[in-house]
Parts: structure tokens; C-alpha cells; sequence
């Protein structure tokens, strides 16, 4: 009797969580390990409906200074929903082993306030899923600090190469086109 009694609740909790998970965008299943700490990144917890920016970055790329005009635009347009998810990966031969170092560069050297994962495969047969939908949607990182601007559905409406730079118009205008966005 009281196995009846629990199963009912318990179906009940998992036909809404599932459903929840069914509501979530494609881009945004599954989570990624925090650069700092032991925690976890849930990707539809944190950014479901809102405007995101993915980078996939390296702490010794020639690119490495975007990261200063990233945090500028992450405070530009945080306020209105903006967040920013950066993703280092050592897929080109520039990042380090140690979580450590990375999160040095991150954090002390460029001042980045946004979240960034511990490093993680982001082009080919090992790319975690994030990127394997990002690259559906769009196209594969060609090379480091490769932008993806997703609007509140989980959309791809933009995706910029390493040579484009944070402060760049086009780059700004698919920002704010996000943010514009319905959800």
C-alpha cells in the first residue's frame, strides 16, 4: 500500500521533470564543470531564455586579449539580460592542463567576471554537446575565441571569428538583436 502510495507523487515528479528538460533548448541540455570550484554550469538552469554569448578560448592565443573587450561588453549589457559563457579548450594547442592557470589568466590577468568551464573539447568526434549544436546550427570553431551570440530560444543568430573583435558593429548589433528577442 504504501509503495501505491509514493509511486503516484513519484511519477508525478519525474513526468515534470522530464518535461522540464523537454522544454529546454537543445543548445542548453547537460551542464559543464565550473573553472573555479567543484560545481557545475547547469546550462538551462543558468541561461534558458536569455541572450548568451559562447566563446571557446585559450589562455595563450594571440587572442587572449579579447577577453578585456568580452568582459567590457558583459558589463555593457549584462543589465539587460546579456550572459556570457566562455569555454577553454585546448583544441588549437593553446591552453593549459592546469585548471588553475587558466582560471589565472581568466580571472587575475583579464578581470573576466563571466563564467568560464574548466577546458573542454569543442570541435570534432570528441566536442561536448554544446558545441556539437552550436556547430549544427552554425559552423565549427576554426580557430580560439570563435563567438556564438544565441538568442532566448537557443537560437544561433550570430557566429563571429577569432578576427572579429568584441567591440566590433556586427558583433554588437547580433548582441543586441539577442537581447531583443522573444523568449
Amino acid at each position: 500500500m504504501l509503495t501505491r502510495w509514493l509511486a503516484v507523487p513519484l511519477l508525478a515528479l519525474a513526468a515534470t521533470s522530464s518535461s522540464w528538460a523537454a522544454g529546454c533548448p537543445a543548445l542548453l541540455q547537460g551542464s559543464l564543470p565550473e573553472l573555479r570550484g567543484k560545481g557545475q554550469v547547469d546550462l538551462c538552469q543558468r541561461y534558458a531564455g536569455k541572450p548568451l554569448v559562447v566563446i571557446n578560448t585559450a589562455s595563450y592565443c594571440g587572442f587572449a586579449p579579447q577577453f578585456e573587450g568580452l568582459e567590457a561588453a558583459y558589463k555593457e549589457y549584462h543589465e539587460q539580460g546579456l550572459e556570457m559563457l566562455g569555454v577553454p579548450s585546448n583544441d588549437f594547442k593553446q591552453e593549459d592542463a592546469d585548471s588553475e592557470k587558466t582560471a589565472k589568466v581568466c580571472y587575475a590577468n583579464y578581470g573576466v567576471t563571466f563564467t568560464m568551464t574548466k577546458t573542454q573539447p569543442v570541435r570534432g568526434k570528441d566536442a561536448i554537446p554544446l558545441f556539437v549544436e552550436l556547430t549544427k546550427q552554425s559552423s565549427a570553431p576554426k580557430w580560439n575565441f570563435y563567438k556564438y551570440v544565441v538568442d532566448r530560444r537557443g537560437k544561433v543568430i550570430g557566429n563571429f571569428s577569432s578576427l572579429t573583435k568584441p567591440d566590433d558593429p556586427a558583433f554588437r548589433a547580433a548582441i543586441e538583436k539577442a537581447i531583443a528577442s522573444q523568449p
